[in-house]
């Protein structure tokens, strides 16, 4: 019984952990200029709905939230995401790998006049870690997650790290 218990305060006490160092990283980096949605409030089928992925064409392939469409980061391209998006009261969620590079992206379009735009917490790491799908280049269900870097995958708790 004690082995029980113990083991059960080690995983609980390892999982406050890393939810609470992940929420120390977004207050670290993020302004909270956009609001958060967080993932079970998320429906990707949701026809209503634009969601944009904020990362790299290389961390696009190996992972993405359904319907996602990739926009990028170090080359996001304002204009062809507003002739991709003609309406500025489009409901639009954003992510990247945990909800940094996203919320840069987001603030742009709500600097250009979008209206709302949500940053989609913990971005896919925390997507996957709540057990949703995720998919690859070739549309297929996947378990492995670009996590951008070493650091980063450490978040992921439910799933395979990729990282170059």
């Amino acid at each position: 019984m004690k082995k029980g218990v113990i083991f059960l305060f080690l995983v609980g006490t390892l999982t406050c952990f890393s939810q609470n160092s992940l929420v120390n990283v977004l207050k670290k980096y993020n302004k909270n200029e956009v609001s958060y949605i967080m993932p079970d409030q998320l429906n990707p089928d949701n026809p209503k709905l634009i969601l944009l992925d904020a990362r790299e064409n290389k961390e696009y392939q190996v992972s993405h939230i359904k319907n996602a469409k990739e926009v990028g980061y170090k080359h996001f391209d304002l204009k062809r995401t507003e002739a991709l998006i003609p309406n500025k009261t489009s409901n639009i969620v954003v992510y990247c790998t945990i909800g940094v590079r996203s919320e840069n992206i987001a603030t742009k379009l709500k600097k250009a006049g979008y209206s709302n735009v949500f940053n989609l917490y913990g971005g896919i790491i925390e997507w996957k870690n709540k057990k949703h799908l995720v998919y690859n280049k070739q549309n297929k269900l996947t378990d492995s997650i670009h996590t951008f870097s070493k650091p980063w995958g450490k978040w992921l708790t439910n799933g395979i790290s990729v990282y170059d």
